[in-house]
């Protein structure tokens, strides 16, 4: 199994970071990272270079890598955080960098898409945004917090959005989940 994750311009960069680490342990991971990323993760305290250990990492303008087309077969992709800006440019078509060239090969091909929406409050432009993607195939997962588990730190909070990704890729993973033994 092979994935593609990319990383985008919003806050949440965790999230991206442990896709990828948690990926990686089964699987090879390519991904590719906006250069928006990169400022907010040495903002919230990650860098970058740490995912060339994990994975073949592109960057946004790299336009000519191998997963920028159809012919490259991948189990899926994962935009995590993805922001709005990119949100939008899937859902119409505009494939102006290597993220959203893609997320728009992902979806033609019918390969699952998921993006880790990050933006609150949303107004009608982005909901309506949001509706469009899914209209077209794409899992809108916004990384909400699930209090049942009984979150002791933020990174129970991460973990528990990051296995539920993993999940919805198909992949075998233990973690809790809804029931009455919670």
């Amino acid at each position: 199994m092979r994935f593609v994750v990319a990383l985008t311009g919003a806050s949440g960069q965790i999230y991206g970071f442990r896709i990828v680490e948690e990926l990686a342990k089964r699987c090879d991971v390519y991904v590719i990272v906006s250069k928006n990323a990169r400022i907010i993760a040495d903002i919230e305290g990650l860098n970058v270079e740490y995912l060339k250990n994990l994975a073949r990492v592109y960057d946004e303008d790299e336009i000519t890598a191998p997963i920028s087309s159809g012919s490259f077969r991948h189990d899926g992709m994962v935009i995590a955080p993805c922001s709005m800006k990119t949100a939008s440019s899937i859902a119409h078509g505009i494939t102006n960098n290597l993220i959203t060239r893609s997320a728009d090969v992902t979806l033609k091909e019918k390969r699952k898409l998921i993006l880790l929406v990050r933006e609150t409050p949303l107004h009608l432009g982005h909901l309506r945004t949001l509706v469009k993607l899914a209209e077209i195939g794409a899992i809108i997962m916004p990384p909400v917090p699930s209090f049942y588990i009984k979150p002791k730190t933020v990174e129970d909070v991460v973990n528990y959005t990051v296995y539920r990704v993993l999940d919805i890729l198909g992949i075998d993973v233990e973690y809790q989940r809804w029931g009455r033994n919670v």
